[in-house]
């Protein structure tokens, strides 16, 4: 917890299972022999992985000392139950339980804001869940989320967001990632994700399938750096000249200047007028056409700016 938050995430998310209620016993006894068990069958493996009552709540009491949010995926109806007794700021739904119907409408109706994960739904399915949700629980968002580990870059489907953005304009739409690496999920925030989520460890190399699809310490502090910065650059929609870029339109910003000599009294064509660096600085580039057929009131030599001074009439138009 205290390396998350070292790293500037705003929350630790585990996940808890109460074994029983999210296995069934054939499941439980089935054997294990991966390089990754902790136990001859699949039970025995989660049973030594998984925290007790207990360890949450210590988990929880330390979490609020050092100032993290913690919160976890209930994996199972029971689970959801011992979270909301815990007390967590929001509910994680894993991809596993987004088209559990009956869970959904529990989960909601505990009144928690809920983050749900998408990973190997369909649109159809995403449909059914925003329906069953919102009428219960307006509070909640949706996670792209593609379920392999790791995760391959074509698999990832980033415009995914842009179509649930489409798709449930009124929720916020974040990305759970389980690539290698952080530059998909700098991508995701780039393209409009409001929650991140990505699996953590302390090293890679550790025996479990999950570990290569973590992230390493210094890599969560890149991250969250990067989203960061992202975040800032994101600004504004309103597209116009800024203070920042005052210094560079005084040296190099171009204006209108003559480009033969133009005596008093004559009318401006295009062929008179071209585009430079001038000293002074007189009318913007943009403005060239609407100097064409307006009369000058003074001799204008070769090369030199056209300034409102030399125009007649001129009216300055304003930028909106």
């Amino acid at each position: 917890l205290l390396v998350l938050q070292d790293c500037g995430a705003d929350c630790a998310k585990f996940q808890k299972s109460e074994l029983e209620y999210k296995f069934n016993k054939k499941a439980l006894e089935r054997p294990y022999t991966s390089k990754h068990s902790w136990g001859k069958t699949y039970g025995e493996h989660k049973r030594h992985l998984e925290f007790s009552h207990d360890q949450y709540r210590e988990l929880k009491k330390y979490a609020e000392e050092i100032g993290i949010f913690f919160s976890a995926s209930g994996m199972d109806e029971m689970a959801v139950e011992f979270l909301h007794e815990l007390d967590i700021p929001f509910f994680k739904v894993g991809s596993g339980d987004t088209n559990n119907f009956p869970y959904l409408e529990k989960t909601a109706k505990k009144g928690r804001p809920m983050v749900i994960s998408s990973g190997m739904q369909s649109m159809n399915t995403m449909h059914q869940v925003y329906q069953i949700v919102k009428p219960i629980n307006p509070n909640f968002c949706f996670l792209q989320c593609t379920s392999a580990y790791p995760l391959q870059p074509e698999d990832v489907n980033l415009r995914v967001i842009s179509a649930y953005q489409s798709a449930f304009p009124d929720i916020p739409i974040g990305y759970s990632g389980h690539e290698t690496g952080i530059a998909i999920s700098v991508a995701a925030v780039a393209m409009g994700a409001k929650v991140v989520e990505r699996h953590v460890t302390l090293d890679k190399t550790w025996k479990g399938s999950d570990h290569q699809a973590s992230l390493e310490p210094t890599e969560l502090a890149e991250l969250v750096k990067a989203i960061r910065t992202v975040e800032k650059a994101m600004g504004s929609p309103v597209k116009q000249l800024l203070p920042c870029e005052m210094a560079c339109n005084e040296k190099l910003g171009k204006s209108v200047v003559a480009k033969v000599t133009i005596p008093e009294g004559a009318v401006l064509t295009l062929d008179m007028l071209t585009v430079k660096v001038g000293e002074p600085k007189g009318f913007p580039p943009e403005a060239i056409f609407d100097l064409v057929g307006q009369k000058v009131k003074k001799r204008i030599e070769e090369d030199e700016t056209i300034t409102e001074q030399a125009v007649e009439n001129h009216v300055k138009k304003v930028k909106c």
